[in-house]
């Protein structure tokens, strides 16, 4: 707040108000020494003006003070604030006499009066702009936590939309529809769960699309319905392996994410008996790891590369810890923060 580029213009204002309100209640008495008018002005003017640049450039310096301090690093950078303006509070009362005494021709003397009423008006003033400072403080903070929950939704619908452009896609149709067809002349069970688990897909997406973040336990029990599909499409062709030790009930992710993961090793891979694609799922104390043997395909499918970009931009807004990719020769790998439900 008090880096506002209309600054001077405020310091004016409250300046003038400041006078007005001491005319109005006890005159011209605020010093003992009854400086009349313009002078009266002025003493108020300075204090004003300096407890506003004093503070600015506390404010301005407040992160390296937090930074450089060990025992003022875990609090709240308003209270570290408003500590520190105290000092700025004698300062700005003691420039304001000093100046008075040299317009005045009178020798700088300490003088207790004076100076215990000029703090006293220095605090009033210190504390108002405090008060104003914190409220902006947390209107700011208010607006963009909106802002953020507002572009963390648009990415999730554009992350749920473009899991669900996958699945009705006609490639996917058309070898969900292909593998049924043969299902049910040779395995009626089994093409009955197949159908199960295809709805099981299509709900999970449609219900978590307004949903920014869900149960690592729902995450995986969609993956096991997702995962039934490509087994039985690609058989001995994929091989998933999955060793999930972190306990799926206490964290979360962002929908959809590890389907994205998938999805996007599978398009740009080949996955065939002879160069099988091996995708392993695991998870570490704080992240779900998503690796795949690296063996592209020479003639690109058509994508639009959004999958992985969206998943990044989704948690620069949930989590403060990044998404990881790592790409070597042989492997391509990803890794996921897991979310505790406090930092949701």
């Amino acid at each position: 707040m008090f880096g506002i580029r209309y600054r001077y213009l405020f310091i004016l204002f409250l300046t003038v108000y400041s006078y007005i309100n001491l005319q109005l209640t006890v005159g011209e008495s605020l010093l003992t020494k009854q400086f009349s008018g313009i002078y009266l002005f002025l003493a108020l003017g300075i204090v004003v003006f300096f407890l506003w640049e004093l503070n600015r450039i506390t404010e301005s310096l407040l992160s390296k003070i937090q930074s450089s301090i060990s025992f003022v690093k875990k609090a709240h950078p308003l209270i570290i604030l408003f500590l520190l303006s105290f000092l700025n509070v004698f300062i700005a009362s003691s420039v304001s006499l000093v100046a008075l005494d040299i317009l005045l021709h009178v020798p700088v003397i300490v003088d207790y009066n004076n100076t215990k009423l000029l703090l006293a008006f220095g605090f009033r003033v210190n504390l108002f702009l405090h008060c104003v400072n914190a409220i902006v403080f947390f209107m700011n903070k208010l607006k963009k936590a909106q802002l953020e929950t507002e572009q963390l939704k648009k990415i999730t619908m554009e992350a749920q939309f473009e899991a669900l452009r996958n699945q009705i896609n006609p490639h996917f149709m058309f070898n969900c529809f292909n593998v049924l067809s043969t299902l049910v002349y040779k395995d009626p069970d089994a093409s009955a769960k197949f159908i199960t688990q295809i709805s099981n897909v299509y709900r999970y997406l449609l219900n978590s699309q307004e949903r920014k973040v869900v149960s690592l336990q729902d995450e995986l029990s969609f993956m096991e319905s997702y995962l039934y599909l490509l087994q039985i499409r690609y058989g001995e062709n994929l091989i998933v392996q999955k060793e999930i030790n972190t306990n799926p009930t206490d964290h979360y992710i962002a929908p959809a994410a590890l389907q994205m993961l998938i999805e996007n090793a599978i398009k740009h891979n080949v996955v065939s008996k002879t160069n099988p694609l091996t995708i392993k799922i695991f998870s570490t104390p704080n992240a779900i790891v998503v690796t795949n043997n690296l063996q592209e395909k020479q003639v690109k499918e058509e994508s639009t590369n959004r999958g992985l970009q969206n998943i990044q931009s989704r948690y620069q807004l949930l989590s403060d810890d990044p998404v990881i990719v790592d790409k070597t020769e042989t492997e391509f790998r990803v890794q996921i923060p897991l979310l505790q439900l406090a930092e949701i």
